[in-house]
């Protein structure tokens, strides 16, 4: 994802410096570098979560490995805490979104229009 993120950046650098000044070439690699930012520390958050959920289920293997009577409501647990994941990866993509993220604060906002 940041290799195609910093193919986009230098393609669009070159089209900003090729239309103006200085100062809209900074303000485009500021853009830039808080994409990469921001793709970054949700990599690593998606990432953690991937580590965390499944991280009981690989403890449980390693106990049924050692320990051959094994617990069923165990497997199951771990199972759904995983899957779980899976289930919550899409969402936060979605409300790293910024389109996205302005229609669920519409649907949040308590505020009534009054025309």
């Amino acid at each position: 994802m940041l290799v195609v993120i910093r193919r986009q950046a230098s393609v669009m650098a070159g089209h900003v410096a090729a239309a103006g000044p200085s100062t809209a070439q900074a303000q485009a690699q500021a853009q830039s570098n808080q994409i990469q930012t921001n793709v970054i520390k949700t990599m690593i958050f998606v990432s953690a979560l991937f580590a965390i959920s499944w991280l009981p289920c690989y403890i449980y293997t390693i106990d049924l490995t050692m320990n051959p009577n094994p617990i069923d409501v165990g497997y199951y647990a771990t199972i759904i805490v995983a899957f779980l994941y899976t289930c919550t990866n899409p969402f936060i993509y979605a409300i790293k979104y910024d389109p996205v993220k302005k229609v669920l604060l519409r649907l949040i906002s308590c505020k009534k229009n009054s025309g």
